[in-house]
């Protein structure tokens, strides 16, 4: 090695002794290279990678820890520095970054210079040992401010801080620095994570800080259009899009009274696909998708089901699109009608919307237009149920007709090649939804989940009441804005949060960042502003499930992991409520509160919440209000779960030891905190784990989740229909709102929304 390089030396011992990790042979290799200091790092870098292996996995802090090393490198050279003190001056680097145009000027006009010098105090690099090296270069390569040239400016530290002075900008200057503090502690110790956009985005020029957009389009070509064009501006942003397409006319139908002109949803959704492509997120990867329709629309075995597969009319195919389906309880009851011989032999009819509006003559209090999809079955009024039959025994309205087994089959068949399609579970979503006032009683407020399939909020479409020409000659459209939903997510690291026991200290501080973000938003388009402000629905979450099961000594195929899952988010969901109260307290109640489920206690009493610390909660939440009108999602953090150095959501680890692999990378990764006794609960890849078990974990969670989990299923390629069958009806019976993908182990890698990683 040369001469005088000393540093690349000492951090390799440093890493033998803290993780005890024989080094010998990297030690004298480097004593043997006649190369830079640098060309040493990345060789060691290399050496500690191919050294990972569940036996040793601690070559990835290793391998972090000299990653870190050319970052710190890296930023010292662009800012002008030594490398040696790791971190420059703060306050000239949000100087610099602004001058660059990378920063929003908006954190030099918020914060004075003494405050930035305050906060560059609490800057903590040793936290940067925390990281995995996955995380580590997750962190780097995605997220970290650069020049337009991609050089490197900003390090992992600075970046948590910025975040925090971002979400923080707006509060009172009194107690201001405190909460930035606090949000910085929260982050930087790996305890939470916030979402990909804010992540990315917070502190910068460019960007937004929400994860996911719903929206619902009209039955109309205007309706469609603008639908499309709303979701361009959203999708070049990074939003995870939902889209509810189950009020457009189906193949077939009239248009102006034309018969058979309708062509139906699959040219819309393929012109949706386009648009995918067409407007990608930021440079780095193409737009994310989901359409969902009812599974009583007629074109749902038209076309809809075959969107993703591989064999058909390429014509009628949309590739690069996600699809759901939203199911009532009644057609899962249909699948259960056999004859004596147990064939099922349950009936479905699929009706045009269109039509159904045209001859059933539902109306609401405004007179206008309802049809199936507005209603759906409450435990003790099935509403959506009487409607269907109605529509069926009227001999005017056209359907198709299948046998419920068929259509069902159709949905696995396509889930076991593509994942998809997801399962939404409308009547128990609209069942469990705070804020189903706003509709009236039995009609539907949600339609349909979002990309990720853990959102669940009001919707409506929306509409243009008027075009003309005013004074200065100018065309101007009015449109009369619908709910477009808006969510901004963010997430528990229970691995590292629950055994300190400081859930009580970190979620008050994770929903004030949460809410703040409504308020610092700029979402290009207006009815998603205005739905934001309007619910203030925020989406804490959870990732490290499996991890945390290991290092508490919990098998995943047991009763004590779902006794578990029931306690702990019993906890989340109470402290979660409380911190959105105390909120309301400080700054307000979201506008829509009053009539809501959690004004008029039924939120608590529909999940038994009987204790007296729920009781005492839900009497101050009557009393003072709630903040957000929506609190709980959880997201499948994969991405963000990776940076936080702990397994994906609440999923079951792939393997105790396995490939990480992207489009930039590929790294051999173990399973966290393995040793010889955590080794045990990892042991079974989650293909091979009985998917029943972690269907009873999700169910007790979803009791505490007042919104929807990413919850996927995994199973054998070669899995009999039966069991496939049979596991979808237990998460419908077990009371899931929602279910993602369903992974098989003959898919290839399934490519996820980025947005919802939080």
């Amino acid at each position: 090695m040369k001469e005088g390089y000393s540093g690349i030396l000492e951090i390799v011992e440093a890493v033998a002794e803290e993780y005890g990790l024989d080094c010998s042979q990297l030690l004298k290799k480097l004593e043997e290279m006649d190369v830079s200091e640098q060309e040493a790092t990345q060789q060691s870098l290399l050496y500690a990678l191919n050294n990972i292996a569940i036996d040793v996995p601690d070559w990835t802090f290793a391998a972090a820890r000299f990653y870190l090393d050319q970052l710190y490198r890296e930023a010292a050279e662009n800012r002008g520095y030594n490398h040696q003190i790791k971190y420059g001056d703060f306050y000239s680097l949000i100087t610099k970054l602004t001058e660059m145009n990378i920063y929003s000027p908006a954190l030099l006009n918020a914060y004075s210079k003494q405050e930035i010098e305050e906060l560059a105090n609490v800057i903590a690099p040793e936290r940067d040992r925390l990281f995995t090296y996955i995380g580590l270069f997750l962190f780097a390569d995605r997220y970290l401010a650069r020049d337009y040239g991609r050089s490197l400016y900003e390090l992992p530290q600075e970046r948590f801080m910025v975040i925090a002075m971002t979400l923080m900008m707006k509060e009172g200057k009194a107690k201001r620095l405190e909460l930035v503090k606090e949000a910085y502690w929260a982050m930087s110790n790996l305890y939470m994570t916030v979402a990909t956009p804010t992540l990315s985005n917070a502190g910068k020029n460019y960007g937004q800080l929400s994860s996911c957009f719903i929206d619902t389009v009209e039955d109309s070509l205007d309706g469609i259009y603008l639908n499309n064009w709303d979701i361009a501006r959203l999708s070049k942003d990074g939003g995870g899009i939902g889209i509810y397409f189950g009020k457009v006319r189906a193949l077939g139908s009239d248009i102006k009274g034309f018969k058979g002109m309708s062509s139906g949803v699959v040219p819309w959704i393929r012109l949706i696909n386009d648009t995918a492509v067409s407007v990608d997120q930021l440079g780095q990867r193409q737009g994310a998708i989901a359409i969902y329709l009812d599974i009583f629309h007629k074109d749902i075995m038209n076309g809809f089901l075959d969107l993703k597969t591989n064999n058909g009319d390429e014509r009628r195919k949309a590739h690069d699109i996600f699809t759901g389906v939203a199911i009532p309880d009644l057609f899962m009851e249909k699948l259960m009608e056999t004859d004596e011989n147990g064939r099922s032999i349950g009936e479905w009819h699929t009706f045009c919307p269109h039509q159904v509006k045209q001859l059933m003559g539902w109306r609401d209090q405004e007179g206008r237009p309802l049809g199936l999809e507005d209603f759906y079955d409450e435990r003790d009024r099935r509403l959506f149920t009487e409607k269907y039959y109605e529509a069926a025994n009227n001999p005017l309205l056209p359907r198709k007709t299948y046998r419920a087994m068929d259509i069902m089959a159709r949905i696995m068949v396509a889930q076991l090649e593509t994942g998809t399609p997801y399962m939404f579970y409308r009547d128990e979503v609209n069942r469990q939804n705070p804020n189903k006032h706003l509709s009236g009683e039995g009609r539907t407020s949600v339609y349909c989940s979002n990309l990720c399939t853990e959102i669940a909020q009001n919707m409506s479409p929306t509409t243009i009441v008027n075009e003309y020409m005013n004074e200065d000659g100018d065309m101007v459209i009015v449109r009369r804005p619908g709910d477009f939903v808006v969510c901004n997510l963010s997430s528990v690291n229970l691995s590292k949060a629950v055994p300190l026991e400081i859930l009580d200290r970190l979620i008050p501080i994770q929903v004030r960042m949460l809410d703040n973000a409504i308020d610092l938003n700029t979402i290009p388009v207006g009815q998603a502003q205005l739905t934001n402000k309007k619910f203030r629905a925020v989406g804490l979450g959870t990732f490290g499930w499996h991890h945390l099961l290991a290092i508490r000594g919990i098998h995943w195929e047991s009763g004590e992991a779902v006794d578990y899952a029931d306690k702990l988010y019993e906890d989340i969901a109470y402290h979660t409520i409380y911190a959105s109260m105390e909120l309301a307290k400080e700054k307000g109640y979201y506008s829509k509160f009053p009539g809501s489920e959690w004004e008029t206690g039924k939120y608590f009493e529909r999940r038994n919440y009987s204790s007296k610390r729920w009781s005492e909660l839900k009497e101050e939440v009557r009393k003072n209000g709630i903040r957000n009108g929506w609190l709980m999602a959880v997201a499948p953090n994969s991405s963000t779960a990776k940076i936080g150095g702990s397994t994906d959501g609440i999923d079951p680890l792939y393997s105790v030891e396995y490939a990480e692999e992207k489009k930039n990378f590929k790294f051999k990764v173990t399973a966290p905190d393995l040793n010889h006794i955590t080794y045990s609960f990892y042991r079974r890849a989650r293909h091979e784990l009985d998917q029943a078990w972690s269907i009873r974990q999700n169910a007790k969670r979803q009791r505490h989740i007042d919104q929807s989990i990413s919850f996927n299923l995994y199973v054998r390629h070669d899995i009999k229909a039966k069991d496939l069958l049979n596991l979808h009806m237990e998460a419908w019976k077990q009371g899931l709102k929602t279910t993602y993908y369903v992974r098989s182990t003959s898919q290839e890698e399934i490519q996820e929304c980025e947005a919802c990683h939080s």
